[in-house]
């Protein structure tokens, strides 16, 4: 089977009833009350009446899963099932194991500029992995040519397609109940929560803390909460594609466990809603003004990784001086760090930590540094700048 994830609102639904197979495929939605009563009360009868079938939404029914389970293990034949659900069904313990080794996964993220304009367009990561030097990186940047919107506009649009077209006040109205229908029907299909009220404050509180090493103490003395609730809800977030929690670098893997991720949410424009932003120049005031242009860069790079087998790494890198580089992608012995920086002119001071990192990773050639200018050059011999444009 194959497992269609993200967060609500990205697609997934469009997307599997336009593929060229749906014609061949039986669909049901377990949003149609019917559909999901036949799906609790007799699943086994529901996974068996097409040899073909795409089910919507099937972490609402998460016994289902076990009934196409044993279909799986008696009839082993790829395409059976196309699945889709609003949540990340690897990390629900309910059904983790029963899809293991059944099922490939892929998520469905946010739009990425390009696919915004209607003009989608290769992504220059995989060159660049495979560059030897910053010359060559260069090179190949040069190549593409820039997205002509700015990031701060991106930012605030997000990428959730109903309100990629929408004006500032419809767009806010939209994330609006975008978030009570995430709080009042998703959040309680996963766990049933209490007090919805404390619940939105922790998102708002994490909107506010976007970029930032995740400190779940300090969220739970801020949001009123106790230190095991906070940790329960964050996880809930994930599991639902609200947060994207980003694990550190570090040349032993068991290490990447233990330390402390840095804390994004899923979509750029919901959290700025969360956090009250509603205009581009009031980025400039905010003093993570820098993690905004990572949130961005962040999605698109996810959306990359996610055509790209096997699937690199996403990490990022800080030393307990406080050194610290925004992003590494690392595939097999392949390391790429980049820097993100909000300046309009690339300075070789901004590349120290990318230098630092260069000179402990023997896999790194080169590093990339991220900015708001417009032109691709050389800032040493192991790192060139990269306007942001022509990345997205």
């Amino acid at each position: 089977m194959v497992v269609l994830t993200g967060a609500r609102q990205t697609g997934k639904t469009t997307l599997v009833r336009t593929l060229p197979s749906a014609p061949d495929r039986s669909f049901r939605s377990l949003d149609d009350l019917d559909v999901l009563e036949r799906a609790r009360e007799e699943p086994d009868l529901l996974v068996r009446e097409s040899d073909r079938l795409t089910l919507d939404e099937v972490q609402r029914a998460p016994d289902l899963l076990r009934a196409i389970k044993r279909v799986v293990d008696d009839r082993r034949r790829a395409g059976q099932f196309l699945l889709t659900g609003s949540a990340n069904l690897l990390l629900m313990n309910a059904v983790s194991e029963t899809l293991a080794g059944r099922a490939v996964y892929l998520r469905l993220g946010p739009l990425g500029e390009r696919e915004k304009s209607g003009q989608p367009a290769p992504a220059p990561w995989t060159a660049l992995l495979e560059a030897a030097s910053a010359e060559e990186a260069a090179r190949v940047l040069r190549a593409v040519e820039p997205c002509p919107k700015r990031w701060r506009d991106a930012v605030l649009e997000g990428g959730l397609p109903p309100a990629v077209s929408l004006g500032p006040e419809d767009r806010a109205r939209w994330f609006d109940g975008y978030v009570s229908t995430y709080l009042e029907r998703d959040l309680q299909q996963l766990s049933s929560i209490s007090d919805l009220s404390d619940f939105r404050r922790l998102l708002r509180l994490a909107a506010h803390r976007l970029g930032g090493l995740l400190n779940r103490a300090e969220l739970a003395r801020d949001g009123g909460l106790s230190r095991p609730t906070a940790h329960r809800w964050i996880n809930l977030m994930e599991v639902s594609f609200q947060v994207r929690l980003l694990v550190p670098f570090s040349a032993s893997r068991t290490k990447r466990l233990v330390k402390t991720p840095k804390l994004y949410l899923g979509d750029t424009g919901l959290a700025a809603h969360l956090a009250g932003i509603a205009q581009p120049e009031a980025f400039r005031a905010l003093p993570n003004e820098g993690a905004w242009l990572e949130h961005l860069l962040l999605n698109h790079l996810d959306n990359w990784r996610e055509t790209v087998s096997p699937r690199p790494e996403l990490l990022f890198w800080r030393t307990p001086e406080g050194a610290e580089v925004d992003f590494v992608l690392e595939q097999g012995r392949t390391v790429l760090p980049i820097e993100v920086k909000t300046t309009s002119r690339a300075r070789r001071e901004d590349a120290a930590s990318l230098e630092r990192f260069l000179d402990q990773q023997r896999g790194a050639r080169f590093g990339i540094l991220v900015n708001d200018g417009a032109e691709v050059q050389l800032v040493s011999r192991r790192v060139v700048a990269a306007p942001v444009g022509r990345l997205l």
